[in-house]
Order: structure tokens, then C-alpha cells, then sequence
């Protein structure tokens, strides 16, 4: 214990002294958890590795872009398998300003959960943070003599955990700070469930000598959130909170930074499907249908079963938007709905499920029906209608319309704004 004790004080101080060595160049280490024959969690048609590298990368590449002044470093860029000593070590000897590391989540079969969560390296020993950590960790069996890499370190013993607290202390404050940046730019901009911050003994996060968070994305495990993590508009989105997040924490703890762009157009951060081209965001049409009053066919329970969104929520757009979609929303005046779930059957019009709300609509779209409350072109008076909601349905979000054809959020916000400033 003694010896164990004594290596983590000699990680702290290391870190210590690489904080005090500054690089000239601001160094972002971006690691894409698992890979190889760790394939990390599996979902019904994907796996981890898969998504945390696509999502790793474009988040890469949008810093890149933006910020040519940061210096990106991948502990991965392809289906390769590292251990987790080596990924914290390339951050170390590149004397990495910030590692962030990114997962996707899984939940035992059988079970369903939804949400985005962001851990920093703590001690906080409940049993679900426990657990998470314990999963991600348990990788290292996998590596040869990996007891004597970790200096004994058991990743399904708790009583290991305890020499988290030793270490990091100085690091701690932005790492937290950073993990709630994230949080809140994804939930806000791509309308994830929130599932909050937590700290957890990730052995990731253990030896680097940076502030540090690692970001569980979702859970493949779900069915739903499967399908979201696979998109490109998913993991674009996902990407894009990111970027705005760094920036964030950029500007926060370096006041004279200013965001370096190219030329002198604005750093867009906007969702990425509102920054596609005018075909790519065509509206989709929807078959609107009416809610019957007579009972519908009786089904069991199980097919009662609500499905609770996880489509992203709308977002303000970028101060400027390409050509192709400015023509896209010219002469649009969307009318905006809050949708509060989708079932695979027709519901009644008095059915539980509304929870006593009136002003209930429905559309069929691929083969659901998607039930909405409210509607109103002013897009405030939407936000404010959907806070009352999320009382009642947590998971709600807010969907536009063009006429009968769905389309997409974002640019139905462009519009809005567009029309507004018209008057």
C-alpha cells in the first residue's frame, strides 16, 4: 500500500511540474476509447469502438478548422487497440493541455436507458458510477502484465479506487468545469437526456497529468440512441457541442484568446444538418392523421410502451448560414410543435399517455406515430410551452413544420429569425 501510495504522489507531482511547463501551442489530446479486438460495448448492430472513433475524429477535425492555432493528437485514428497506459502517455509526453476521452455507454440486456453524461476522475463511490468505471477499466485485463503496469491496481475491487483521491487535485477544478461545458452544450444544442455530470475512478483519466474528462455519448444498448450514435447528423451534432464547449473553456481560462478563424468568417458551430446542402435538407413529408375518439383495439402493455424521444432539439443556428440553406428557408414560415413521444400504435384521444394536455396532434412518420402538443410559428412562445411540458415529459422536444412537410429544426429556427427580423 505504502509503495502504491508513494507512486501516485510521484504521477502528482509530474503532472504538477508539466502544468508549470506551458507548451507555446495549445495541445488537445483527443482519445477514441477501445478499439482493436476491444471492441468496448455492443449494440444490436454497432459497436463502441466504432462510434467513439467517428465522433473522436470529426470532433478532431472541426478544431482543426476552427482553431488552427490548437494542436490536435489522436491516441487513435483507426481500428487499433492501445492500452490505456499508453493513451494517458501520449498525453503526458506531448504535454497535453486538456485529454478528453470519448465512450459510449451499455446498460445489461434487458434493460433501457437514455442520456448523456460526462465523467471527471473523483472518488465518488456510488454503486452506478462504480460500476461504469469498473466496465471501461476492465479492458486492462487484456494487456499483457498489466498487474505490473498498474502496480497491482484491480479494476473490480472498490478498495482500488480509494488512491484516486491522491491524485489530480490541481487539475481538478477545470476538469469539472470543462465536463459541465459539455454537458450543457450537448443537451442544450442536440437535445440529448440529461443524465448530468458524475466523477468515477476511469484509469484513463487516472495518469494523465491534464485536465480531464471522459464522455460516455449514449447508451448502445438502447435502441433508439443506437440509431442516433450511427447517424451522421448524430455524431456531426455531437461534434459541433464539442467545439462550442472547448471554445467555452478556452475563453474562460485564457481571457486574451480569441477564436482564430479563417479569414473572416465566423466559427460556425451550429448542429451540422443546418449546414448542409439545399438537397440534403429537404423537408420530409409527413402524413398528418386524427386522433380517434373511439377506443382503439386493446394491446398489451409492453405495446402501450412509450417511446421517449431522443431526437435533437432545435438550436439558434450560427450568426451566418451557407447559401444553399439561406435559399432552403426563404419565404418558410414554420409552425413549431413540441412532440412528447411516439408509439408504434394509435392512441385515443383520452388516452393516459397525454396526461390530461389538450391540443394534441399526430403524424405518421417511418411507421410511428408521433404525437405533438401545441403549435405556433413564434418560436419563443414554443420554448416557453415546452419548459411547462418537461414536467410532464421530460424527453420532449421541439420539431417544425413547412405546410405538411417535417423539417429540420435548425433551419426552421433561421427562419423564424429571418421572418422576425422582417417586421
Amino acid at each position: 500500500m505504502v509503495k502504491k501510495i508513494s507512486l501516485l504522489m510521484l504521477l502528482l507531482g509530474m503532472g504538477l511540474s508539466l502544468m508549470a511547463a506551458t507548451p507555446k501551442r495549445f495541445t488537445l489530446v483527443i482519445d477514441a476509447g477501445h478499439g482493436g479486438h476491444d471492441t468496448g460495448a455492443r449494440g444490436a448492430f454497432s459497436e463502441e469502438k466504432d462510434i467513439n472513433l467517428s465522433v473522436a475524429l470529426r470532433f478532431g477535425q472541426l478544431v482543426e478548422r476552427s482553431c488552427p492555432d490548437v494542436n490536435v493528437i489522436y491516441t487513435r485514428k483507426d481500428d487499433r487497440f492501445v492500452t490505456l497506459h499508453e493513451r494517458a502517455a501520449i498525453a503526458n509526453r506531448n504535454k497535453a493541455d486538456l485529454f478528453i476521452s470519448v465512450h459510449t455507454n451499455a446498460v445489461a440486456r434487458g434493460h433501457t436507458v437514455q442520456g448523456f453524461q460526462v465523467y471527471t476522475l473523483g472518488m465518488h463511490r456510488a454503486k452506478d458510477n462504480l460500476d461504469v468505471a469498473m466496465r471501461e477499466n476492465s479492458v486492462i485485463s487484456m494487456e499483457k502484465d498489466y498487474k505490473q503496469t498498474y502496480q497491482g491496481f484491480d479494476p473490480k475491487s472498490s478498495e482500488s479506487y480509494i488512491m484516486f483521491e491522491f491524485i489530480q487535485s490541481a487539475n481538478m477544478e477545470r476538469s469539472v468545469d470543462l465536463a459541465r461545458l459539455i454537458q450543457r452544450a450537448v443537451c442544450s444544442d442536440v437535445g440529448r437526456v440529461d443524465k448530468g455530470v458524475h466523477q468515477a475512478g476511469f484509469l484513463v483519466l487516472r495518469e494523465t497529468s491534464m485536465p480531464s474528462c471522459l464522455i460516455e455519448l449514449g447508451f448502445i444498448t438502447t435502441p433508439e440512441e443506437e440509431d442516433f450514435l450511427n447517424t451522421e447528423d448524430g455524431q456531426d451534432n455531437l461534434a459541433a457541442a464539442f467545439l462550442k464547449a472547448f471554445v467555452k473553456y478556452r475563453k474562460k481560462y485564457e481571457p486574451h484568446w480569441t477564436v482564430p478563424t479563417q479569414g473572416s468568417s465566423p466559427i460556425s458551430i451550429a448542429p451540422a444538418a443546418a449546414m448542409k446542402s439545399a438537397a440534403a435538407v429537404q423537408p420530409k413529408k409527413v402524413k398528418r392523421v386524427a386522433i380517434p375518439t373511439a377506443p382503439a383495439a386493446s394491446k398489451s402493455k409492453e405495446q402501450e410502451k412509450v417511446e421517449r424521444p431522443t431526437k435533437a432539439a432545435g438550436t439558434t443556428p450560427a450568426p451566418q448560414l451557407p447559401e444553399a440553406a439561406q435559399e432552403a428557408i426563404k419565404g418558410v414560415v414554420p409552425v413549431f410543435k413540441v412532440q412528447v413521444f411516439a408509439v408504434n400504435r394509435q392512441l385515443r384521444h383520452d388516452s393516459e399517455q397525454f396526461k390530461g394536455h389538450e391540443d394534441v396532434d399526430c403524424f405518421v412518420e417511418d411507421g410511428r406515430y408521433k404525437y405533438t402538443i401545441g403549435a405556433n410559428t413564434n418560436y419563443n412562445k414554443i420554448v416557453k410551452l415546452k419548459k411547462k411540458l418537461s414536467e410532464d415529459f421530460p424527453n420532449c422536444f421541439i420539431v417544425a413544420f413547412n405546410g405538411d412537410k417535417r423539417m429540420n429544426t435548425s433551419l426552421a429556427i433561421a427562419a423564424f429569425l429571418q421572418n422576425a427580423k422582417r417586421k
